[in-house]
This record gives structure tokens, C-alpha cells and sequence, in this order.
């Protein structure tokens, strides 16, 4: 059996280490339209070989897509196209879109929707690493509608990386990813573009830069070409949750305003509670 990876970078480079390290297939075939990623890719031992999206459809038995989420959008329904017994796995970040445009499609119990809640900022095939997964949440999304065996090729797969699992429908992933992982990102993004405002007039304001800081920002690293079309698939989600981090960002700029610390420390006594969901 061999298995597919469109897009070798940190998501599909990590799969592919783990894939050849357990054996679990007989190669792992890289697809990407960039050649420096798929020279790097086989230097690396990312994957076996190279071969073309139209190719890896007719050699391999699962096909698995870690590109950013607009290009599985355009790619995913001339895949379904085209298969007759293969398994296609998108792990992107957003689901409801991609699940709305395939949902009538006379090949969709082929197709499992899946997201590896796993990352870090950087991206690449440089990037890739042997346990990204393991101990992580891969989430599957509307599996009740992926024929049995393609959804249990997947989770085989999901097995050989060491993740856990949790199932939910597109509207509840989208809401949730929203919440725990895109504004992450948007924070970080917005905290770099303070500092590095600031830079400008205080240039030695990076010597202060401790590990409090790092930690915080260093989303701020992660791909625009990645992050961009998350943010633009999962808009509605992303304005709902950006618009109570803003109004929490308020509330606390003006009890520090009004100089009311008792007020102030009640609110950061509350945020303490997140001790509960993070250890």
C-alpha cells in the first residue's frame, strides 16, 4: 500500500517521518508544486519519491491533503473526480466550507474530514518532526458520511501517529478551532505588530525580551500563506471570538485606566481558572 502526501511541509513532512519510521505502508509518495520543498523533502527521507497529484491518484491507496485550506477547497472535488476505491483525508484547519462543497458529491464516503490539532510556528519541510502527533487531538469531522473502510484506513493512520481522537460536526469544529487555536494566532499576530511599532522609536526594546515574551509571540512566526485563507474560511467564527478578546482587552484597559486594581486583580484571579483546563 502506498500513501499520498499533498504538501510536504510541517503537517505533511511530520506524517511522512512517522509513516516510514513505523512501516506502515510499502512507500510515501510527496506531491507539492514547489521543487526546493520537494528536493528538501527527499533529502530529508520525508518521503520515498515525488510524483504528480494526477499520479499519486492512480498509485496510491490513500491520498492525504495538508495543503492550506484554500487550496484543498479547489483541489478536493476534481480529487473525488477521480477516485474509484481510494481514501482522501483533508487535515485542514476549517471544515464547513469544504464539507459543504463536496456534500453531494457521488464520491463522498471516500473522503474523511480530519484535523490533527498539532503545530508549531514554523513551516516547511525543514519544519517536520517524528512526534508532532503523539499525545495530540486529531479531530475527524462528520465521520458517519466516510464509507467504514475509508474512515478506518484513516484512523489506522491516526493510530500510527499516536493521537487521540474526537468526533464532531463542521459547525462545532469551526466554532471550537476558533476559540482555542485562531485566536492564538491573531493575538500573537497583533502583539508582534505592537512591538515591532514600538521598535521603531525604542530600537533596543527587543534586549528586554525575556521567555514570557518569546512564548507569547512566537506564533507571530507562522505562515501567511497558511493563515490567511484559516482566517478568510473561518471568518464568522474568528469576528465572534475577536470581538470578546477585544472586549475583554477593554475591560481591562480601563480598570488600569481608572486605576481600580481591586477590580483589576479580580479580573486576573478569574483568568487563573483556566489552570483547570490547562495543567
Amino acid at each position: 500500500m502506498n500513501i499520498a502526501i499533498v504538501g510536504i511541509g510541517l503537517i505533511g513532512g511530520s506524517i511522512g517521518i512517522r509513516l516510514k519510521e513505523t512501516k506502515f505502508c510499502d512507500k510515501v509518495i510527496g506531491v507539492d508544486k514547489n521543487e526546493n520543498h520537494q528536493k528538501k523533502a527527499l533529502q530529508l527521507g520525508l518521503v520515498d519519491e515525488i510524483q504528480t497529484l494526477d499520479e499519486v491518484i492512480q498509485n496510491a491507496k490513500a491520498i492525504i491533503l495538508t495543503v492550506p485550506v484554500d487550496a484543498i477547497t479547489k483541489m478536493l472535488p476534481s480529487i473525488l473526480d477521480k477516485v474509484t476505491d481510494q481514501v482522501v483525508i483533508d487535515m485542514g484547519s476549517t471544515k464547513t466550507n469544504i464539507l459543504q462543497q463536496i456534500a453531494e458529491h457521488p464520491n463522498r464516503g471516500r473522503y474523511v474530514a480530519a484535523h490533527p490539532m498539532a503545530g508549531t510556528e514554523y513551516s516547511g519541510p525543514e519544519a517536520a518532526v517524528a512526534d508532532l502527533f503523539k499525545g495530540k487531538m486529531m479531530v475527524y469531522v462528520e465521520a458517519f458520511k466516510s464509507d467504514e473502510d475509508a474512515f478506518e484506513l484513516a484512523d489506522a493512520i491516526t493510530e500510527q501517529l499516536e493521537m487521540k481522537t474526537s468526533f464532531m460536526n463542521a459547525d462545532e469544529h469551526d466554532m471550537h478551532t476558533a476559540y482555542v487555536s485562531h485566536i492564538s494566532h491573531l493575538t500573537s499576530f497583533a502583539l508582534a505588530l505592537t512591538v515591532l511599532e514600538k521598535e521603531k522609536s525604542q530600537g533596543r526594546i527587543f534586549e528586554l525580551a525575556g521567555s514570557g515574551f518569546e512564548s507569547t509571540v512566537r506564533l507571530a512566526k507562522s505562515s501567511p500563506d497558511m493563515w490567511t485563507p484559516i482566517f478568510k474560511q473561518n471568518r464568522s467564527n474568528v469576528l465572534e471570538v475577536l470581538e470578546e478578546h477585544i472586549k475583554q482587552l477593554q475591560n481591562l484597559y480601563d480598570k488600569l485606566d481608572q486605576e481600580d486594581y481591586d477590580a483589576l486583580h479580580k479580573l486576573i484571579k478569574k483568568s487563573n481558572k483556566i489552570k483547570r483546563i490547562i495543567k
